[in-house]
């Protein structure tokens, strides 16, 4: 049996696990993300591997990250909660510190894969996966496959312009207007309260208890989503959209989302729009991250064998 070191790290904690090369968890935890310092965040790494090489031989490390990771050079763009992360080549780094193969991909993009890999996209080749919190992030995936962009930015869909866009603005992004801190914002905003007082569940008891102005704030979010779900089905025509992120979970919400699509394509008989929810929750970035692991030691593997025949 193969066993492999699985990080998700994020900005207040790492979750580990020691898995199996079937996605099976044989243990996990976490700890607090190290905040000071780099070197406090390799040291911290560096104990989760050697305790679990107390028992097991370890084939590897896989590792879920935020911010845009490229996969190939081992460096991460963009910005996230630990600075530190964004600068040095941190796959270099860890591989120098554990001695072991290591392989990182993106935070969300390791939630889509899981659901390709053993989730609710394993029967389909062409899917998006929408992750719904404060923004809107997310993963396209082609054939299985993570598509990254030329930027490392393919699947951000949060920054899509949305409305109000006149050229003297930013306008309304798909972030903005919804993901549930751009709903907070909203509410706060009509209902006179500082956005710091509310949050997304209990918005969403506030219209469960009659308020009406919450109500219709939430019924203008559900359709500028759906809005934007429409348009990306419209853009890359993938065979399933995924919602993941604590409000997915919420009883009715994917139901309420297909039958506004339903109502805005009603016109387009031939158009296919299958909104499901993620199967994962907390797990996804591990199970995803080890997927992602698997995938490109398999095409190292292909390529050296593929070298020495040629050199043979």
């Amino acid at each position: 049996m193969n066993y492999y070191a699985v990080l998700d790290v994020g900005g207040s904690s790492i979750k580990y696990a020691l898995m199996n090369a079937s996605g099976e968890f044989i243990e996990k935890s976490s700890v607090p993300t190290p905040k000071e310092s780099l070197e406090l965040f390799v040291e911290q790494v560096y104990f989760i591997v050697k305790d679990y090489q107390k028992i097991h031989d370890l084939k590897g490390m896989a590792i879920s990250m935020p911010g845009a990771v490229n996969v190939e050079t081992g460096f991460i763009a963009g910005l996230s909660a630990l600075p530190y992360i964004h600068g040095p080549n941190m796959k270099k780094l860890l591989q120098e510190t554990t001695q072991l193969p290591v392989e990182m991909e993106n935070d969300a993009n390791c939630a889509a894969l899981a659901e390709g890999w053993i989730g609710a996209a394993n029967d389909v080749m062409d899917y998006l996966c929408l992750v719904i919190g404060t923004g809107i992030g997310g993963a396209v995936v082609l054939n299985k496959r993570i598509r990254h962009g030329k930027n490392q930015f393919c699947g951000e869909f949060g920054y899509m312009i949305m409305e109000d866009y006149l050229g003297k603005s930013e306008g309304e992004t798909f972030s903005s207007v919804a993901a549930v801190g751009g709903l907070i914002n909203k509410v706060a905003k009509r209902k006179g309260v500082d956005p710091d007082s509310l949050n997304g569940k209990n918005v969403f008891e506030l219209a469960e208890n009659g308020d009406e102005e919450v109500k219709d704030e939430i019924d203008k979010f559900m359709k500028r989503l759906a809005v934007g779900i429409y348009n990306l089905q419209y853009m890359l025509d993938p065979e399933k959209i995924l919602i993941g992120g604590a409000i997915s979970s919420r009883t009715g919400f994917i139901e309420q989302i297909n039958e506004i699509l339903y109502q805005m394509k009603r016109s387009q008989n031939d158009l296919t729009i299958q909104v499901e929810r993620c199967q994962f929750g907390n797990d996804s970035n591990l199970i995803g991250a080890l997927y992602h692991f698997l995938q490109r030691q398999s095409v190292h593997k292909k390529k050296k064998r593929f070298s020495e025949g040629r050199q043979a």
